[in-house]
């Protein structure tokens, strides 16, 4: 009989919903983060969009969450609408990625969640680029131990600035243009925002590289991971199923029975 399980990954932006039956990511949908929601809400829309996918219930969940005030309404709509005691990623739960950094608690589930899918594909040491509402660098070492990184404004909230700052111009579609010398307002703007943040994208890998040796893989994953995919010096591929991934993982690590109310 095959096994169920619910991921889901909770950012500041998105909230990323998958379900596996057994080893084979069956769907995968994203959905607004709104942290007034209620978990009826949250269960009504989840069980709408994953409908059939799962194919029976479920056996376990796990959740991987940067948004605190959200894990209340999350616990409760994965209790209530699928039957499962959701595990958390959280201290005291196994990885296997040892976190040697100032201190393990400020470092979000998310990032070590993707370094634990990224070692488990790559083995070490690997860099996981994470465009999300914040775009974040981490490195995982070859004796699968989390040294650190780096956090970059994202690039949504870097075009939001310029947006709200400069009343001349307009709100433009986040895209690559075709030459970097624009002749027109909007192309200038899309050149400065795409090649300006390939820029910061590649500077920091470049000191990245120079700090680590003999890096494995770079590995992007975020719903704009795909616009640098093919412009980057150094990302070698995109994944955007990267966090999921390593949810899987995290919970075979911590298989237990988990059965809530059904």
């Amino acid at each position: 009989m095959s096994s169920n399980l619910l991921v889901v990954d909770a950012g500041n932006t998105n909230i990323v919903l998958g379900i596996y039956r057994d080893d084979v990511l069956a769907g995968s949908w994203r959905v607004a983060t709104a942290r007034e929601r209620t978990a009826d809400e949250y269960g009504m829309m989840a069980r709408l969009l994953i409908g059939d996918a799962a194919g029976g219930p479920l056996d376990g969940a796990i959740v991987a969450s940067v948004v605190p005030p959200l894990n209340g309404a999350l616990a409760g709509m994965i209790e209530e609408y699928f039957g499962v005691a959701p595990l958390f990623v959280e201290p005291g739960v196994k990885t296997g990625i040892a976190i040697h950094v100032d201190n393990p608690q400020e470092v979000g589930a998310d990032r070590i969640v993707n370094c634990v899918a990224a070692f488990e594909a790559f083995g070490g040491p690997s860099v996981v680029v994470d465009f999300g509402t914040a775009t974040t660098f981490d490195v995982v070492t070859a004796d699968a131990t989390y040294v650190g990184g780096v956090i970059a404004p994202g690039l949504n909230i870097s075009a939001e600035a310029l947006f709200a700052r400069a009343a001349r111009l307009p709100r433009v579609d986040i895209r690559r243009p075709a030459h970097v010398v624009g002749t027109n307002t909007v192309v200038n703007m899309q050149s400065g925002i795409y090649f300006g943040y390939l820029g910061l994208v590649d500077g920091i890998l470049d000191h990245i590289k120079q700090e680590i040796s003999g890096i494995k893989c770079i590995v992007a994953t975020g719903g704009l991971a795909a616009l640098f995919e093919e412009e980057s010096r150094h990302i070698d591929l995109v994944d955007p199923e990267l966090t999921l991934k390593g949810l899987k993982v995290v919970y075979d690590r911590n298989r237990v029975p988990r059965r809530g109310r059904k």
